[in-house]
C-alpha cells in the first residue's frame, strides 16, 4: 500500500503539469484541463490500490483525463462552443523554439496581461498542481478569495485571447524574465514568510519554487538567468536548517551554525555558478546574486568570507539593477570590508526610498550599534520591529535591541 501511495505522490509531482498542458493544448480551455486532470488523479487514488500501478502512470493519467474532458464536453452539450473558445488561446510554437506543452502552459500562466498575484496563484495551480486550499494557506487569504483569483485569471486569459504558445524569439527574453520573477516571488514568500502566525520559513513553497525552476531550466537549457535563479534558490535553501533557532528566532548569517547547511545543495549550486562563469557571457541579476551566495557558502565562517569579492559583485549588480534594496545590501558588504561608518553614510542616503522597508531600519540599527550610538540604534530597532511581519524576525530584532541595555 505504501508503494502505491509513493507512486501516486511521484506521479502527481512528475505528471501533473504534463497532463494539464496536454489537455490545454487539445481542448484550449484551462478550466476543462484543470478539472479533468484533477478527476484523473482522483480516479487513480481509487483504482491503483486495487488494480496496481500501471506500467506507464503518465500515459494512464493522460488517457483517463482526456476521457473525463470529453465526457464533460458532451454533458454540457457545448462542444462546438468550447472548440470555438479554444481558438484564441491555442497557437503553434515557432519551429526554432522548444516545443513543449509544459513550457506553453508556464508562459500562459505567467502572461503579463495578468496581475502579479494572479500569475503566482495560477502557476502554482496549473503547473505546480497545488490545490486551491494549499495556495490560499500559503498566501494567507481565504480559500474562496484564492478560488476567485484563479477563476478570474483563467477568464482573463480567455477574454484577452492570450495565445497558448511559447513567445517568439523577439519576445522570449522579456517573457522569460516574467516567469522567473513569478518563481522568485514564490520562493521568497517561502524563504521568509510575511504573514503573522505562520512559520518563519515555508519549506513547501521554497521546494515548489525550486521544482518549477528546475522544470524551466530543463525546458530552456543553457538559459543563463534560469540557471542563475536555480543556483540562487539552491544556495539559499541550503542554509534553511540553520536559519531558525530552537526558540523560534531567526538566526542571522553571522550567527548560523554552518555545519547544519545542506552540503549537496551547496555543491550543486556552486557547480551551476561555475558553469555560467565558464560561458564568459555577461551575467544577469540572478546569476550575480547566485555568485554572491556562492562566496558566502564557500566560507567556513564569517571572518573568512571574501568581502572584497562580494562588494565587487554588488558593484556589478548595481550597474544592471540600481534599486535601493541592492544598494542597501551593498552597504552591508561595505561595512564588513571598510567598517560601519562609511556603510552608514551609504544607508542614510536611502532613507527616503526605503522608509517603509524594515530591513533598512534593521541594517541602520545594527550599524548604529556598532558605532556605539545606542539611543539612535534603539529607535531604529523599534521601527524595524514595528514594520517586520515575521514573528521569528521580530524576535531576533527584539533580542538585539534588548542587548543594548
Amino acid at each position: 500500500m505504501s508503494d502505491v501511495r509513493e507512486a501516486l505522490t511521484r506521479a502527481h509531482r512528475e505528471e501533473w503539469a504534463r497532463v494539464v498542458a496536454g489537455l490545454t493544448k487539445r481542448f484550449g480551455d484551462l478550466d476543462i484541463a484543470e478539472e479533468a486532470a484533477a478527476e484523473s488523479f482522483a480516479t487513480a487514488v481509487q483504482r491503483w490500490p486495487a488494480d496496481g500501478v500501471p506500467p506507464s502512470p503518465g500515459a494512464w493519467l493522460t488517457t483517463t483525463a482526456t476521457r473525463k474532458a470529453i465526457d464533460r464536453i458532451r454533458r454540457e452539450n457545448k462542444r462546438d462552443d468550447k472548440q470555438r473558445e479554444a481558438q484564441p488561446v491555442h497557437d503553434t510554437t515557432p519551429p526554432h523554439l522548444i516545443d513543449d506543452d509544459r513550457l506553453r502552459l508556464i508562459f500562459t500562466c505567467c502572461h503579463p496581461a495578468l496581475a502579479a498575484e494572479s500569475r503566482v496563484a495560477l502557476t502554482l495551480r496549473m503547473v505546480g498542481g497545488l490545490t486551491v486550499p494549499e495556495i490560499a494557506r500559503a498566501f494567507l487569504v481565504p480559500e474562496s478569495t484564492m478560488g476567485q483569483r484563479i477563476t478570474r485569471a483563467k477568464a482573463k486569459i480567455k477574454a484577452a485571447r492570450v495565445p497558448y504558445r511559447v513567445p517568439s524569439a523577439e519576445d522570449l527574453p522579456a517573457r522569460v524574465s516574467g516567469v522567473l520573477a513569478v518563481l522568485f516571488l514564490t520562493f521568497n514568500e517561502g524563504y521568509l514568510a510575511t504573514g503573522p502566525g505562520t512559520g518563519p520559513v515555508r519549506q513547501d513553497l521554497t521546494a515548489e519554487a525550486i521544482r518549477l525552476t528546475r522544470l524551466v531550466c530543463a525546458l530552456l537549457p543553457g538559459h543563463g538567468e534560469a540557471t542563475g535563479l536555480l543556483a540562487l534558490m539552491l544556495l539559499t535553501e541550503a542554509r534553511r536548517p540553520a536559519r531558525v533557532s530552537a526558540d523560534g528566532e531567526l538566526v542571522a548569517l553571522d550567527e548560523q551554525n554552518r555545519a547544519l547547511w545542506d552540503a549537496p545543495l551547496i555543491a550543486e549550486g556552486h557547480r551551476l555558478v561555475r558553469e555560467r562563469l565558464a560561458t564568459r557571457v555577461a551575467p544577469g541579476r540572478y546569476q550575480i546574486l547566485a555568485a554572491i551566495n556562492a562566496v558566502h557558502t564557500s566560507a567556513r565562517n564569517m571572518r573568512e568570507t571574501d568581502w572584497s569579492q562580494i562588494l565587487a559583485l554588488y558593484d556589478q549588480l548595481v550597474r544592471i539593477d540600481a534599486s535601493p534594496i541592492v544598494a542597501l545590501n551593498r552597504a552591508i558588504a561595505l561595512a564588513e570590508l571598510d567598517g560601519p561608518e562609511p556603510a552608514l553614510e551609504s544607508v542614510e542616503r536611502l532613507g527616503d526610498r526605503l522608509a517603509g522597508y524594515h530591513p533598512y531600519h534593521a541594517t541602520r540599527a545594527d550599524l548604529l550599534r556598532r558605532l556605539g550610538r545606542n539611543d539612535e540604534a534603539r529607535t531604529a530597532y523599534d521601527r524595524a520591529i514595528e514594520l517586520a511581519g515575521n514573528t521569528a524576525e521580530t524576535a531576533a530584532l527584539s533580542r538585539r535591541r534588548e542587548e543594548l541595555g
